[in-house]
């Protein structure tokens, strides 16, 4: 998420990941006429081993993943397999022949608006 809108204190990690986007882009452009696609995935919260320590720093981590499901407009967490995985399948399969230089936000909804609560 941090790549399609900035992040206070991430200028470098935001920079890098908004640097794939045009990339995705330059690489679908430059190659199409050869039959080479080229899309991305771009994750918002996603539940995997990164969130360890987070989880595991907090005094009740159950109630930090509650509490950041609930700032989720999807309500939940994503899952890699069934959420990222599953996008990722998509883009390998005969039925996206058609997207190239896409962005494919897989994000429950962070980038779609402000938060209204």
């Amino acid at each position: 998420v941090v790549g399609l809108r900035g992040q206070v204190g991430g200028a470098a990690y935001s920079a890098s990941k908004g640097g794939v986007r045009l990339l995705t882009k330059t690489v679908a452009m430059e190659n199409a006429h050869i039959g080479i696609r080229c899309n991305s995935i771009h994750p918002g919260v996603i539940d995997t081993p990164i969130m360890d320590p987070i989880f595991a720093g907090a005094s009740d981590p159950d109630a930090l993943r509650q509490r950041i499901a609930d700032q989720l407009p999807i309500g939940y967490m994503g899952d890699p397999a069934k959420d990222i995985g599953n996008m990722a399948v998509y883009l390998a399969a005969d039925e996206s022949r058609y997207v190239t230089g896409a962005e494919m936000i897989v994000d429950g909804g962070m980038t779609a608006g402000l938060p209204t609560g």
